[in-house]
């Protein structure tokens, strides 16, 4: 917690120390639900952030040839989105064979076995999930630290399953590099808005990719219409309710990161040189 944190703070406990006995649930409350919600200056910017990547990837993803610039991250998401899948497959017993990439932004995941009502939807909501999550830690540097060590397990793995796919290997060791030379900017400022952009972008791939896939395209072969076929229903409405889903899940990862973490910019930079630190 924040060494400003004032709950904790020598100066708090001093002050509540003088609440009368009558009144400390009501004070408690009234704090906590004041920590909770309110929007600091750093949180303010994180929150600028994460409104101009939304409308830059809507902008980037819609508009004709400028879509390009977001190729590489497109296909960073989709190595997510197989990754999800492969794990599902894993912890329900099945096998993966291998996993490769599409330059035409696809993918694919071979599977033996597994546990299909669990592995078709959890390409999508994995990553939605991992985008989440990777959002949540891009309000903080080290939780970004933290989080980039966990996506390089994901990668790894996902390099070991598509190991015969050269576009898996070449996008999965640039990403890494990404992340490696983040590590050296203003002690991993610079790797918090990555973060933050690739778990935006992981959020609201799941959205963007269904509606190209059931609405526009309405793609014969999606994850969604293979799951309808198998467990009924319609493929348009899997895919709403997985979209749902996944916008749920950016939502949470958004209020958990303002709940969790109030610390200034110049706090997050002390804390940062303290945990493996690197300057450039």
């Amino acid at each position: 917690m924040a060494p400003t944190d004032a709950l904790f703070s020598g100066g708090e406990i001093a002050y509540r120390s003088a609440v009368p006995v009558d009144t400390p649930h009501d004070y408690d409350y009234d704090f906590l639900s004041r920590r909770d919600l309110t929007v600091n200056d750093t949180q303010k910017v994180t929150l600028g952030v994460i409104a101009a990547y939304i409308v830059g990837i809507a902008i980037l993803w819609n508009v004709p040839y400028i879509r390009w610039v977001l190729w590489p991250f497109k296909m960073l998401v989709i190595a997510f989105h197989e990754f999800s899948h492969a794990f599902a497959c894993i912890i329900t017993g099945g096998k993966v064979k291998s996993i490769s990439l599409d330059p035409r932004e696809g993918g694919v995941t071979h599977m033996l076995g597994g546990r299909n009502i669990i592995t078709l939807p959890a390409g999508y909501l994995g990553s939605s999930l991992i985008g989440a999550l990777l959002t949540f830690c891009g309000f903080n540097i080290v939780a970004s630290k933290i989080a980039s060590f966990a996506v390089g397990v994901c990668f790894l793995l996902t390099m070991w399953w598509g190991r015969r796919d050269w576009l898996t290997i070449g996008t999965i060791l640039a990403s890494v590099g990404l992340l490696v030379g983040c590590w050296f900017i203003a002690h991993a400022e610079a790797l918090r808005f990555v973060i933050l952009f690739i778990g935006i972008m992981s959020s609201l791939y799941s959205v963007w990719d269904i509606c190209d896939d059931l609405i526009l395209r309405k793609v014969n072969s999606s994850d969604a219409s293979v799951f309808a076929k198998r467990y009924g229903g319609s493929s348009q409405c899997w895919g709403v309710i997985w979209s749902i889903i996944s916008l749920l899940f950016m939502v949470a990862g958004i209020l958990a990161g303002i709940a969790a973490f109030r610390q200034s910019a110049e706090e997050m930079r002390n804390d940062s040189g303290k945990f493996i630190p690197t300057r450039f």
